[in-house]
């Protein structure tokens, strides 16, 4: 989630507010809405957090969004947001507004800038995983492991639309550059 803040700020650099919409009914909610308020706080940026767990509620945060004049959109990679990716991406270009997601296959969508982990690298993970467990490891005695690689998706075309210039700083770590 920092690393999230670290980049739309970097790419809107006057933004002074970003919205954070989550979903308050999944259990890794309140972490995250802690490492964006934290990470907004060392980046002299607030962020507001908006609740949504329906589609109307997604709807909603986007008003609420403006009337707060936020300038900066953060969606969080709660199941749910994820699953309503054409609904939060069309809402962005309605309202111009700057937004980056928590899974690659957005920016491909029309979003202007994910950071999400790698889908390969996970599920090559799974099948080492897998592997050993048909070997005969038992899956209690596994590590629980965290993703490692994640992936930087940028699209020009969205970024064109929104009137931004991407820095060449981003676009040097970007992993899939959309044109």
């Amino acid at each position: 989630m920092s690393k999230r803040v670290e980049l739309i700020s970097e790419l809107v650099p006057q933004v002074k507010v970003i919205a954070l919409i989550s979903n308050p009914k999944d259990a890794k909610a309140e972490r995250m809405i802690q490492a964006a308020q934290e990470a907004g706080r060392a980046k002299k940026v607030r962020v507001h957090v908006l609740n949504a767990s329906t589609e109307a509620e997604i709807d909603a945060a986007f008003a609420t969004l403006v009337q707060m004049q936020a300038g900066a959109l953060i969606v969080g990679t709660e199941p749910f947001l994820i699953s309503r990716r054409d609904q939060l991406v069309a809402l962005a270009a309605r309202y111009g507004v700057p937004a980056i997601y928590g899974a690659g296959d957005f920016g491909a969508a029309g979003g202007l800038i994910s950071y999400a982990p790698s889908l390969r690298a996970a599920f090559r993970q799974l099948g080492v995983y897998a592997a050993k467990i048909l070997n005969g490891a038992k899956p209690a005695d596994l590590p629980v492991e965290q993703p490692a690689l994640f992936e930087l998706v940028v699209n020009l075309k969205t970024a064109t639309a929104l009137g931004l210039t991407v820095p060449p700083s981003i676009l040097a770590r970007a992993d899939e550059v959309i044109e």
